[in-house]
């Protein structure tokens, strides 16, 4: 059995883990401290606090649909550290903009400083759009081809443990914005230190000649890799999976406050327990493949995921609302006869989706000559980009509706079928 831990010994692999971890851990905190406070300080009506929810998940989404083509050419044609490290550098100057829409919050304004604060939220996306594309093409050039599993899978894990730890701390300091100001700009700063000693990555393949037209470029690139099938059900199956974790994100703040009646640090605990249940799953299923890439565990976990997301529907449905005007603290949830039920239902869906999707991710790196790995990862990023901006809108649509946030669990137990449709259809394919 590979010892995936192993790898962060390596020098070829630690900096890079560091690097993409903070840059996980900042993307976090910045976005999950702005919809608390949004949520619990600035609007008080469900619809209104989903559509801003929805709005955000858009926002941040939108720069992965237009950018992505761009990006893999970039990654494709030069040093990819020398990318990274321009990027690190642009998130210091974006984190400066939401700081001070973050301190201009507390002086009373509203309008202003939610801008700003959108606004370093599209600067987020656009830098995770250039880093995205990197930090698994850059795997399969550094690593061994029995290591790539792993690698993928610690990054991934460390991915959702940055969310899980940059959750936890918005949960805790989003009412002093001067307080997150000062964090997001000092791992930003950070960030660029380690990204310092990535080795290099320097292009394997011809340089290309980049289309800077956005549309045609993603077309093109989309275009230049679904028609191979075992890519097309990949990334079809990739997409629906960030489209029901989008789906999660935006629903899970008011569905705390609203049907929990809980307070922004039950909120942060819930987000937090989905993230280490991710992270669990991609450990878990790296260890069941024992190294080998293959699809032949995401239709079961999928299936699993859907199940775990109907228990969790149901059992909230048996939940005690806080006294009126009151919201449950952790202490006050916690005590809560039914508190595990609904934290072990949140913990199942986000383990299962963790085995669901990293064996994805690593087919994708592998089954592709490595000058070409990038463009394929951005290929992904545009068609899961595109599914989760009209998840979005779906949600922000059907919440100005009168949908609430408990029906629209339904919703996603219906796309996790579709999803382990596509994931066996890939598996009966590749395996």
């Amino acid at each position: 059995m590979i010892n995936a831990l192993g790898l962060l010994k390596r020098r070829r692999f630690l900096p890079l883990f560091t690097t993409q971890f903070l840059g996980a851990f900042n993307d976090n905190l910045f976005k999950t401290a702005m919809v608390l406070f949004a949520t619990y300080e600035i609007f008080a009506d469900e619809a209104q606090e989903s559509f801003f929810n929805a709005l955000t998940a858009g926002l941040f989404i939108l720069p992965f649909f237009l950018l992505s083509a761009l990006a893999g050419q970039l990654a494709d044609t030069v040093d990819k550290t020398r990318i990274i490290r321009i990027v690190k550098t642009v998130e210091i100057l974006i984190m400066a903009v939401g700081a001070a829409g973050l301190v201009l919050a507390r002086t009373g304004q509203v309008t202003l400083p939610l801008a700003l604060m959108l606004l370093a939220i599209v600067g987020l996306g656009v830098h995770s759009t250039f880093f995205g594309p990197i930090k698994y093409a850059i795997l399969p050039q550094h690593l061994g081809e029995d290591d790539v599993l792993g690698g993928t899978g610690l990054v991934e894990a460390g991915t959702y443990l940055s969310i899980l730890l940059g959750t936890i701390v918005a949960g805790f300091v989003y009412h002093s914005t001067a307080i997150v100001a000062v964090l997001t700009l000092g791992v930003a700063v950070l960030g660029w230190a380690t990204a310092r000693a990535v080795p290099p990555a320097p292009r394997l393949g011809p340089p290309l000649k980049i289309d800077l037209n956005p549309f045609r470029a993603s077309w093109k690139l989309v275009a230049g890799t679904m028609h191979i099938p075992r890519l097309f059900l990949a990334i079809c199956a990739i997409s629906f999976f960030w489209t029901i974790g989008s789906v999660l994100i935006i629903v899970f703040p008011p569905l705390v406050k609203n049907v929990l009646t809980a307070d922004a640090s039950v909120a942060s605990l819930v987000l937090a327990v989905f993230s280490v249940g991710v992270a669990i799953g991609s450990v878990v299923i790296n260890l069941l493949l024992k190294g080998h890439i293959s699809a032949r565990f995401s239709p079961a976990s999928v299936i699993a995921m859907g199940a775990t997301v109907l228990g969790f529907y149901a059992v909230i449905q048996g939940w005690t609302p806080a006294p009126a005007g009151r919201l449950y603290d952790i202490a006050g949830f916690l005590t809560q006869p039914i508190a595990p039920l609904v934290l072990g239902a949140l913990l199942g869906v986000a383990i299962f989706g963790g085995m669901f999707v990293v064996p994805l991710y690593a087919f994708l790196t592998t089954t592709v000559p490595k000058d070409q790995t990038a463009r394929t990862v951005a290929a992904n990023n545009v068609v899961n980009a595109g599914a989760m901006t009209l998840g979005s809108i779906v949600v922000a649509a059907l919440s100005g509706a009168g949908v609430t946030a408990q029906q629209l669990l339904l919703a996603v137990v219906a796309m996790c079928g579709v999803s382990a449709w596509i994931a066996q259809k890939l598996h009966r394919a590749c395996d």
